[in-house]
């Protein structure tokens, strides 16, 4: 008997150990398991930022288009064209001359005696010299500066803009002629 006692301890023994073992081969599966789980939790909030960040450039991108859908349904009244015929802007320069001056004070003059619901899109040229980054933003320089006289004449800020097409938008004229400003008004 004695025997049968010990045989059943030692395959009680094998048993327990055989468990001992399968539990542990559970807990490094289980291990493995949860770190695969936590690697797609970190790879999902990574995602989770992107598409917040994907959702929110793309509402701004609506915003803006909305805008532009806006300006655009006014309807086109008339363009004042300021180049080479009343003093252009100097190669480089972004700075008013008095002939534009002039004919800014006119057009602000006939916005205030017109007295229309109008909105001005300001825009602004260069010729080809220098680089293409340079070139639009000296465009919207001499934009700007129309834009800021016209203010300083009593034209509300809220009715303008100001936009760049640097060198981009050519005249058949020359390079003194693709110096110029163009502002275009919408009721």
């Amino acid at each position: 008997m004695s025997g049968i006692k010990v045989l059943c301890g030692v395959l009680g023994s094998v048993v327990l150990l055989g468990g001992c073992a399968t539990k542990e081969y559970v807990n490094e599966q289980v291990g493995a398991v949860q770190t695969q789980v936590s690697a797609q939790q970190q790879q999902i909030s990574a995602l989770d930022a992107r598409t917040t960040a994907v959702e929110q450039a793309a509402r701004d991108a609506l915003q803006r288009a909305n805008a532009a859908h806006q300006l655009a349904e006014g309807k086109f009244a008339y363009s004042v064209v300021m180049s080479a015929d009343i003093g252009p802007f100097k190669l480089g320069g972004s700075r008013l001359t008095d002939e534009f001056k002039a004919q800014l004070g006119e057009l602000a003059g006939k916005l205030k005696a017109e007295n229309r619901n109008a909105f001005l899109e300001i825009q602004g040229y260069t010729d080809e010299s220098g680089s293409r980054a340079g070139n639009y933003r000296l465009g919207l320089d001499r934009a700007e500066a129309v834009r800021r006289y016209l203010s300083q004449q009593g034209v509300a800020l809220n009715r303008m803009s100001s936009i760049s097409y640097g060198q981009d938008v050519q005249t058949s004229g020359s390079a003194r002629e693709n110096r110029r400003v163009v502002v275009v008004v919408l009721e």
